[in-house]
């Protein structure tokens, strides 16, 4: 019984070097993201920052800001969606689908 509490302490060891090294991964992650048939584009990081948005100078129409607004609204949901994908991805391949709390 001893060599089977080893032989966890080892494997919870392991696991918890691997979700540290997975939070780290995550941090650099980048997902990109278009709306408006490409006219925007904005691209997230894996710590939860926009990191950039692109608007084509041909969605900005003075008498339609609405469009404009609800285009980078879309572009920036996903972009979010796709990078937090990525994360628990990878915290479940680190955890080997194993469900911890406040991780993902």
């Amino acid at each position: 019984m001893a060599m089977d509490m080893n032989q966890m302490m080892r494997q919870a060891q392991k696991m918890q070097l691997e979700l540290a090294r997975a939070q780290e991964e995550i941090k650099t992650l980048t997902y990109t993201a278009t709306s408006g048939g490409g006219m925007i584009e904005v691209k997230a990081v894996g710590d939860g920052s926009i990191e950039s948005i692109s608007i084509n100078p041909e969605a900005v129409d003075p008498d339609d800001v609405e469009m404009l607004e609800d285009m980078i609204l879309v572009a920036v949901n996903e972009a979010l969606r796709g990078v937090a994908q990525q994360g628990e991805a990878r915290i479940n391949a680190a955890t080997g689908g194993m469900s911890i709390p406040g991780l993902f």
